[in-house]
């Protein structure tokens, strides 16, 4: 790779960083194009450069993020129970989304949601991870270990919410907490449930 090559890339990881950063304060509606180009030191059109559209740079954090979860999972024991890699995957979640690097889901009528359903690595990549996190679902539930009254659907989406939950911020916010405390009382309420056992 060339000097002028790595600049560009290193660039464009730096572009990437600050689009994930701004995603996760804000979401891809109120983030600006400007705001990235200023936090990132270029011009708007150096930016348009490396990136067409807005959508493109939200599109480009999110599949960052895609590709940091697949390397996570992959790198789990796979003779570890099904219930273990489950809750390693939500505390890594977890841990991303109070280190504000986990970029806010966009609404079901947002462009950047057309863009990422256009986007081949991201869907590849949530196939693989829905996929995985799918097999580990029903494993645990033949194992007994999860309800096996719930459809493992709901289960995925149960697990997939928790990378856009409020609580985390706000029980964050409130100060009451350390992070580690607060992916413990997350974690605790997602698999164990509010009932009293």
């Amino acid at each position: 790779m060339s000097f002028k090559q790595r600049m560009l890339q290193v660039r464009e990881e730096t572009i990437v960083h600050v689009v994930n950063r701004l995603l996760a304060e804000k979401g891809f509606d109120a983030m600006t194009v400007d705001e990235v180009a200023a936090q990132v030191g270029i011009a708007k059109a150096s930016l348009y450069k490396h990136f067409p559209s807005k959508e493109d740079l939200a599109a480009a954090a999110m599949v960052h993020v895609m590709q940091q979860a697949q390397d996570f999972i992959r790198a789990l024991p796979a003779d570890a129970p099904p219930l273990d890699n489950l809750r390693a995957v939500v505390r890594w979640v977890l841990q991303v989304k109070l280190a504000g690097d986990m970029p806010n889901l966009p609404s079901q009528n947002s462009s950047l949601r057309a863009a990422l359903i256009a986007n081949r690595d991201y869907m590849d990549g949530l196939m693989e991870l829905s996929d995985r996190l799918g097999g580990w679902i029903e494993a645990a539930q033949a194992a007994g270990a999860l309800n096996p009254e719930l459809p493992p659907i709901a289960i995925l989406y149960t697990f997939f919410a928790r990378a856009c939950d409020p609580v985390v911020e706000f029980l964050q916010i409130g100060g009451l907490f350390e992070q580690a405390q607060i992916v413990e009382l997350v974690l605790t309420t997602c698999f164990n449930g509010l009932n009293a056992r």
